[in-house]
C-alpha cells in the first residue's frame, strides 16, 4: 500500500477492484484545508478513463507491473498468439487487449512491448514507428507533380496510408503509430 501522494504516471493501480492505468496526477491544496490527489485512472479491462480524487492521507494498492517484448506469430479467430523469445512460450492474447488501434499495425515475426500485471499481459505499447511493406499502390498520374502531392497505399496489416507518389509497390516504409501518417522510407 502506498499513500496518494506517491502515485505517478505510468503506475498501476488496484481501484475498485480492477487494474487501473494511473495517466495524469496532480497535487492539490486549498489555502488552510488538507490537500488531495487529483488523478485520471484508464482501467484496463475497459479501457475508459475517469477522473478520481483521492485524499492526501488516503492508501491505495499498488500493483507490481512489468514490461515483457513478445514477438506476434500468428491471429487465432478472437485471440492473437504470441510468442517469449527467451522461453518460446507461447502466449495467447485476447481481441480486448490487442485493439484495434493495435491491429493496424501487427506484423508476424515482430517484437511488440507488452504490459503485465502478475504475468498476465494487460496492454500492447506500440512503437512510435513501425516499418510496413507496401502491398497495393497505384501509379502516379503523368503530369501530377505539383507539391506534396500524395496517394493510398496499402501495407501489409490492410492500414491503408497516403505516401509520395514516387512510392511503389514491395517498398517498405515508415509509419507513425500515433496517427498512421507516413514518415519516410527505410
Amino acid at each position: 500500500m502506498a499513500k496518494a501522494t506517491e502515485l505517478r504516471k505510468g503506475k498501476v493501480i488496484n481501484y475498485n477492484g480492477t487494474p487501473h492505468q494511473v495517466l495524469e496526477m496532480q497535487h492539490r491544496t486549498q489555502g488552510r484545508g488538507q490537500g488531495w490527489v487529483q488523478a485520471t485512472l484508464r482501467n484496463m479491462s475497459n479501457r475508459a478513463s475517469s477522473v478520481v480524487k483521492f485524499g492526501s492521507t488516503d492508501t491505495v494498492e499498488v500493483l507490481m507491473t512489468e514490461n515483457q517484448k513478445l514477438e506476434f506469430s500468428y491471429e487465432d479467430g478472437s485471440h492473437y498468439v504470441f510468442m517469449d523469445p527467451a522461453t518460446f512460450e507461447s502466449i495467447e492474447v485476447s481481441e480486448a487487449i490487442v485493439t484495434d488501434e493495435v491491429k493496424k499495425y501487427l506484423v508476424p515475426n515482430k517484437e511488440y512491448d507488452f504490459l503485465l500485471i502478475e504475468g498476465k499481459p494487460v496492454e500492447v505499447v506500440l512503437p512510435a514507428s513501425i516499418d510496413l511493406k507496401v502491398v497495393e499502390s497505384p501509379e502516379g498520374v503523368r503530369g501530377d507533380t505539383a507539391t506534396n502531392v500524395q496517394k493510398p497505399a496499402t501495407t501489409e496489416t490492410g492500414l491503408v496510408v497516403h505516401v509520395p507518389l514516387f512510392i511503389k509497390e514491395g517498398e517498405i516504409i515508415k509509419v507513425s503509430t500515433a496517427d498512421g501518417s507516413y514518415m519516410g522510407r527505410t
